[in-house]
């Protein structure tokens, strides 16, 4: 079996399986022995070389990884960030904004003030709402970021606008695929790019939300399947075991090929460290109870969270966490659909947010929770115990914490009622550059030569670096 015949089926696994570990692993010391190059157009000066050895960043980094609490379906920012009176006390008028850009669906113009009361907390006093009572512990450690903005009231084409940085267009690499490319890994054992899917329902168009697109299949995603937990195909198939040895039977003396079989021998210590990362009952009582892996109804949030912070420590450069099924899609009855999905998951990030803290892992760890859209301010139905809120891309709420990011403030705002942000408005394109400056890395000069132009996560467009937010 020749060198060159592993990579096909290397691709081909990846493509259907978005990663597994064993194949990885592979293709990982293929690399490292200069036997697997760079796929795609190679033009000296241009493209980084394949590889997942540690980079030096472009210039002294804040942060050395990143953990991504992606919240799909879009949360309602006026119902648990994002406080308006004056949307209370208007309470069933007629909207007399501009509605022709923003409606998608079903909604009425009829204002729908937050059923939930708001308080300030900690000592910055930022206001939270009472359906998130952990997250409420934690504001003095987090920035809250009001002023989102998306421009599309879409959930895939605004999905695609953060994971790849052009809304609605497919193929693209995601930025944890980009910020793998730019740094590479201090984990040399373990993938460097891992998403944890939601086991409630299929990933929502997996390929797409976690590709490297155009980059080398070196970046793309390893999918974590938590149900037991585990990684797709950690173990290699029965058919693969053995090859290279059954080649040296029947070639003998050949001392290249018994150093690569030494070699490979740290494909099976890759998997053991997969296997011990993902193995949360190592964690103490007291911990795993922090992250509420004691009460069903957090188990398996809780769960992929203290993975998240698992892989972090062992050197995982970017981990995201997806909600599948559009939990946070509230179209109707939100007065029952919110706060299943507030109590499911607001103990377990709040949790991550304090053990990385107390770990003294915040600081190099930039985390981040926010969806792809937010709500209305109007309601969709009846304006009642059935109303729900339509789609808004206009403006909406996300929240960072650590990776120099300021803590206990609040930044930007939308508009007396919540519709539209009007001040220090934040797009996607500016978040991508200010992740990627938190990291050392600057976002004009992170290329990848394709398609005969140099390409870049945020495609070339204007992205303000939000330094505001820095500590």
């Amino acid at each position: 079996m020749s060198i060159n015949s592993l990579h096909p089926t290397r691709r081909t696994f990846l493509s259907n399986t978005a990663g597994g570990v064993g194949f990885f692993a592979l293709a990982h010391l293929l690399q490292r022995e200069g036997l697997l190059a760079a796929e795609g157009p190679s033009k000296p000066g241009e493209n980084l070389p394949a590889s997942l050895a540690p980079r030096k960043p472009h210039f002294a980094p804040k942060a050395k990884a990143m953990i991504s609490l992606f919240m799909h379906g879009g949360p309602s920012h006026v119902d648990l960030f994002d406080p308006k009176p004056e949307l209370a006390r208007l309470n069933g008028q007629e909207y007399q904004g501009d509605v022709k850009y923003s409606f998608v669906n079903r909604a009425s113009k009829k204002l729908f003030g937050s059923p939930w009361k708001f308080a300030k907390h900690g000592k910055c006093g930022t206001e939270v709402s009472e359906l998130l009572p952990h997250t409420a512990s934690i504001v003095d450690d987090i920035c809250v970021v009001r002023s989102m903005h998306t421009g599309f009231n879409g959930h895939e084409v605004s999905i695609r606008y953060f994971q790849g940085g052009i809304a609605g267009i497919t193929g693209r690499p995601t930025m944890g695929s980009w910020i793998t490319y730019g740094l590479g890994t201090e984990a040399q054992n373990l993938p460097a790019y891992m998403v944890l899917t939601d086991p409630s329902g299929p990933p929502v168009d997996a390929a797409h939300n976690w590709s490297c697109g155009f980059l080398p299949p070196l970046y793309q995603s390893t999918v974590l399947r938590p149900q037991e937990p585990r990684i797709l195909n950690l173990d290699p198939p029965p058919d693969a075991a053995g090859v290279i040895q059954r080649h040296l039977a029947t070639h003998p003396g050949e001392a290249d090929l018994e150093a690569r079989i030494a070699s490979y021998e740290l494909a099976a210590a890759m998997q053991t460290a997969a296997k011990d990362a993902l193995d949360v009952s190592k964690e103490s009582e007291r911990v795993r109870n922090a992250y509420g892996l004691d009460q069903p109804e957090t188990r398996e949030y809780g769960t992929r969270c203290l993975i998240a912070r698992r892989l972090v420590e062992r050197g995982v450069r970017f981990v995201q966490i997806f909600l599948g099924n559009q939990p946070w899609d509230t179209h109707n009855s939100i007065h029952t659909g919110l706060p299943p999905i507030c109590k499911r998951t607001d103990q377990p990030a709040a949790a991550l947010v304090k053990d990385l803290k107390q770990r003294g892992l915040l600081e190099s760890t930039l985390v981040h929770w926010g969806g792809e859209i937010g709500r209305l301010p109007v309601c969709e139905g009846e304006l009642n115990k059935t109303a729900g809120r339509d789609h808004n891309g206009q403006g909406f709420t996300c929240w960072l914490a650590g990776g120099g990011i300021k803590s206990g403030m609040t930044f930007g705002a939308t508009d007396e009622v919540g519709h539209k942000a009007i001040e220090n408005v934040v797009t996607p394109n500016d978040f991508q550059a200010t992740i990627l400056h938190l990291l050392g890395l600057d976002h004009d000069k992170l290329v990848y030569l394709h398609g005969g132009k140099p390409q870049r996560l945020t495609d070339g467009r204007p992205a303000r670096i939000v330094k505001e937010i820095f500590s």
